[in-house]
């Protein structure tokens, strides 16, 4: 075997397997896109049953975080709100 062909079988190898990569991708992403889709799809129904989305998706948010990090913003924002007489 000449290096000019050892180099085209590891060229073709590295192509498959550069290929699996891209299709392993392109399946993510589009499962990613239907995951979207669900998503969008349960806040309709969740406004359409006459909850507000915007406060749904904060608390989304809030559960994500960490209670010690969500306790020490609110009471920050709280001692703004005193400083401002709110």
């Amino acid at each position: 075997m000449t290096d000019y062909e050892e180099a085209t079988d590891s060229y073709k190898v590295s192509a498959g397997e550069l290929r699996q990569f891209v299709e392993r991708i392109e399946r993510l992403e589009a499962e990613k896109k239907d995951i979207a889709d669900q998503t969008k799809e349960v806040f309709a129904e969740c406004k359409g049953r006459g909850y507000d989305v915007k406060a749904v998706r904060a608390l989304i948010r809030l559960r994500k975080r960490d209670k010690d990090d969500i306790a020490e913003e609110e009471a920050v924002l709280e001692m703004y709100k005193e400083a401002l007489g709110m």
